[in-house]
């Protein structure tokens, strides 16, 4: 009778925690931590905005004009946060317009989980309304993706979903679930997911190579530092401070590498890259040991890789073994997460003094001043150019704003100029180059921050492409301050135009719409400045602004971005102009 009573018992406690898949989806996410997911609703993920809607002063849904918008969004909030941003979609075109921002987190190691709603799954393979394959489309840029077919594959898949997407190099998982598994009832319960057995997060330190590594760097006459992005998502730029200060080694940033190390620190020599300091540039090719730290030796880093650092020793800092001599051949490859390996590495360096070579790049900066940033900072012509805006930026937000660029010709002189004091404060899309980027990444930041100051720096070209997500400002009132830097071009291509193609502006003149108009519509405070006495009032306006801000500059239609390495050069052919 005792077990009877028992067996009933049990069965009661089995029925209370009976629950659909699309429920089950919104706790996983609880059980995760999440609190704020990015998406566009549709038939085939209805069932979970049903659900949403019962949880939804636990979870806040953050509607987005386009699903694009919304992966962009949660990219934004991933890289402020350090946390995993979380995509909803619907099958069909809503999965499709979600695969820019999947490629663009792929590319720039930006942990997120993206889900989307598929049709039942009997009807998979038929051609049904809003079907597509978005499994098979999201492979190639996805780090790791699954559809589910059964409701009680869920709580298991959407761990080892976050558990992917986070651990070691981070990256985007898309996990696509029928319409029936979301209907269909699961005795739910929920396990983080701690390891894979096939997958290996973080390889196991090599202390050897540690030692080798010292070897080369205390013998070293001009041993040059080129840090990335890992020592952001390595969480370790206290590490990386650590061994710069103890080795006195000058130290250059790749684009998303910016913020790690305060822009002003002594040993920051600047940004290397097709557009970034002349000094780190030139000087690469005269190191006599490279250092690359949490960098994977991109082709707008490295230039002409038959000419790249020749004449040095490479030390490659890295967590994913495919980078290593992927593009560039390393003498000593270090791989695991660089909060360890800098952690450990600090126990064999020697205090180093590199004054003299340090010297060079102050040289080099000097040139570099005289040429092209005093030209910018205080113009002489008649037009406003992007870098004494930027500068001007600096000065009211004193380098404490998150800045977060779209690509082009502002992205360069964004990444060029800002002022960073603070990690985690570069926001842009690197690797892939997504035009439209910005204001979406922009909005996630704010979320991600809301107690920081949130630039959005963006051209009239890209700010076009997302525009409408104007409308998720109007309706969440985040308040995001946007600088459109408007030279009624595609600036970029048509600087490669006018250097390279004769000045034949081919489909690149722009005629734009009223963007103050545009910004006042969606219930947003617009300025718009033309001239140079205007410029610092308009700033001192919009950083003081509590609420969204808009503000155009009208920018010199022809100013360039300089230096710059052409496509096939080496990186010490730089051109100033």
């Amino acid at each position: 009778m005792e077990t009877l009573k028992k067996e009933i018992k049990t069965e009661k406690l089995i029925k209370k925690t009976k629950i659909s898949g699309a429920e089950a989806v919104i706790k996983c996410l609880l059980e995760e931590g999440v609190n704020l997911v990015y998406g566009y609703p549709g038939g085939a993920i209805m069932p979970v905005y049903d659900e949403l809607f019962k949880y939804k002063n636990q979870l806040h849904h953050v509607l987005t004009r386009h699903e694009q918008g919304a992966t962009h969004a949660a990219q934004g909030f991933a890289r402020v946060t350090g946390k995993t941003g979380v995509v909803f979609a619907t099958s069909g075109p809503g999965a499709t317009n979600i695969v820019t921002g999947i490629a663009d987190a792929q590319i720039d190691s930006t942990p997120l989980v993206c889900i989307t709603g598929q049709v039942a799954s009997h009807l998979l393979g038929s051609d049904a309304f809003q079907e597509t394959d978005i499994v098979g489309i999201s492979t190639p840029v996805t780090k790791w993706n699954y559809q589910i077919t059964k409701a009680s594959e869920i709580p298991e898949i959407l761990a080892k979903a976050f558990y992917i997407a986070k651990s070691g190099r981070p990256g985007p998982v898309l996990v696509d679930i029928t319409k029936d598994a979301q209907f269909e009832e699961v005795d739910f319960s929920y396990k983080k997911c701690e390891k894979i057995r096939s997958y290996k997060a973080v390889p196991k330190l090599n202390i050897e190579k540690i030692q080798e590594a010292a070897n080369l760097i205390n013998n070293a006459k001009k041993p040059f530092i080129v840090w990335g992005q890992g020592v952001i998502l390595g969480k370790s730029e206290k590490e990386f401070k650590d061994f710069i200060e103890k080795t006195d080694i000058p130290s250059a940033s790749t684009v998303l590498g910016l913020s790690a190390l305060e822009t002003k620190h002594r040993l920051n020599v600047g940004m290397v890259g097709m557009h970034g300091n002349y000094a780190p540039n030139v000087l690469t090719n005269e190191c006599d040991v490279l250092i690359a730290i949490g960098m994977r030796f991109d082709d707008r880093v490295t230039g002409n890789l038959n000419t790249y650092a020749k004449q040095a020793k490479i030390i490659h800092f890295e967590i994913d073994p495919s980078e290593i001599d992927k593009n560039v051949k390393t003498d000593v490859a270090v791989i695991g997460n660089v909060k360890e390996t800098l952690t450990e590495i600090l126990k064999f360096v020697d205090k180093g003094n590199h004054k003299n070579w340090l010297n060079e790049f102050t040289k080099l900066y000097q040139i570099e001043y005289e040429t092209i940033i005093k030209n910018q900072f205080n113009p002489t012509k008649n037009g406003l150019t992007m870098g004494e805006v930027v500068n001007k930026i600096n000065k009211e937000t004193k380098g404490d704003a998150i800045i977060v660029s779209d690509v082009g010709q502002h992205q360069m002189f964004a990444c060029r100029y800002a002022d960073f004091i603070t990690t985690r404060s570069n926001v842009t899309s690197g690797g892939l180059g997504t035009m439209g980027f910005a204001l979406p990444a922009a909005i996630g930041a704010k979320m991600g921050q809301p107690n920081r100051e949130v630039i959005a720096v963006i051209g009239d070209g890209g700010y076009q492409m997302t525009i409408q997500e104007l409308g998720t400002i109007l309706q969440t009132n985040v308040a995001v301050k946007i600088v459109v830097l408007n030279n009624s071009f595609l600036g970029m291509v048509r600087q490669w135009q006018e250097l390279f193609f004769d000045k034949r502006y081919a489909s690149t003149i722009m005629t734009n719409p009223d963007f103050v108009k545009i910004a006042e519509g969606y219930g947003i405070e617009a300025n718009r400045v033309e001239s140079r006495g205007d410029l610092n009032s308009a700033i001192q306006k919009m950083i003081a602004s509590k609420s969204s801000y808009f503000l155009e500059v009208v920018i010199e239609k022809e100013d360039n971005i300089f230096p710059m390495i052409p496509t096939g050069a080496s990186v010490s052919d730089i051109r100033l102009s």
